[in-house]
């Protein structure tokens, strides 16, 4: 079957984070005159996905996160005279700067907008990421955008899932499709919503045999047959 509504998450799906990521630490250590390395990074990658984990739990509100996960790397560090606060908004600023997209994103998007709706729901800071859809040029290619910043609660909550849903006309989940690498926020959020999933797993991790996956996928590019096929 064909699907007339694709919601594609965003980081590690669309966009290469990973990439961004590692520019914007860098480049905040640096302003502040704090230490860098690739051990740094691993350790700030790390704790920071630990933090997410805790959001999408409703563990942490986001505001704490955003400067929590740099606390936390600081004192793994042995590092007490930095100011998270501080170095938490000059790392936004940073990664709003980069908009790295993954192999063959802007291909599938360009491909399927004429065919499917496509709409972009992602966890992260609003101004963020709209401005990163921007330098991507994604903005141009995308029915709609869902942060969790603006609806108040994260993927995977079910509120989440609703407010989605609410917002596209004419929406029955029959038709939809839910497209992301996070197993949590991702695949378990859009199977707790009752829609079809299609996990992006290009590392070939082990799939969970607790969770009923729709597809699975190694090239974002595998996409199209799927939303196309009849």
């Amino acid at each position: 079957m064909g699907y007339r509504n694709l919601l594609l998450d965003n980081d590690g799906t669309l966009m290469d984070f990973k990439k961004s990521e590692a520019r914007g630490i860098a480049e905040t250590m640096r302003i502040h005159g704090l230490p860098f390395s690739e051990e740094i990074l691993a350790l700030y990658s790390r704790t920071n996905q630990k933090c997410w984990e805790e959001f999408e739990r409703g563990l942490l509100d986001r505001d704490t996160l955003l400067v929590e996960r740099f606390r936390r790397l600081f004192r793994q560090l042995g590092i007490n005279n930095a100011d998270a606060d501080a170095v938490a908004v000059t790392y936004e600023k940073e990664l709003a700067e980069s908009a790295y997209l993954m192999d063959g994103a802007l291909e599938v998007c360009r491909e399927l907008r004429d065919h499917c709706r496509l709409y972009i729901v992602t966890n992260g800071v609003s101004s963020t990421q709209h401005k990163r859809y921007a330098i991507s040029g994604l903005d141009q290619l995308v029915h709609g955008v869902f942060v969790s910043e603006d609806i108040g609660c994260p993927k995977p909550q079910k509120e989440y899932f609703a407010y989605v849903f609410q917002h596209i006309p004419d929406f029955r989940k029959e038709e939809t499709l839910m497209v992301g690498d996070s197993l949590t926020a991702d695949i378990r959020g859009g199977i707790n919503a009752g829609i079809d999933t299609c996990w992006y797993n290009p590392a070939g991790a082990p799939k969970p045999a607790d969770m009923d996956i729709t597809y699975e996928i190694r090239d974002i590019r595998e996409l199209k047959e799927i939303a196309l096929s009849e």
